[in-house]
């Protein structure tokens, strides 16, 4: 950029700055939400649970199947982002 357009465009300074926040934080978030750690722990958890006998079979066999499931998005999530 020329020093004429940094000077006419630097009124929008402040909102380039929001808008750069916005990016990081959503990509903050994205990382997260997109983060196999945290269900990897849960089904972990589930199983210790089932084998103390905390739980049933068929609460252990529906609330893996949904983690499987999160799984699979993370891992096809991963899998787009990465061709």
């Amino acid at each position: 950029m020329g020093l004429i357009s940094q000077i006419l465009t630097l009124p929008l300074a402040p909102v380039r700055g929001t808008v750069w926040v916005l990016e990081r934080v959503v990509e903050t978030a994205e990382n997260e939400y997109y983060d196999p750690a945290p269900v990897e722990q849960e089904l972990a958890a589930l199983e210790r649970a089932l084998l103390a006998g905390q739980i049933d079979e068929e609460t252990f066999d529906r609330r893996e199947d949904e983690l499987l499931d999160r799984l699979d998005e993370i891992r096809a999530h991963a899998q787009h982002r990465n061709p």
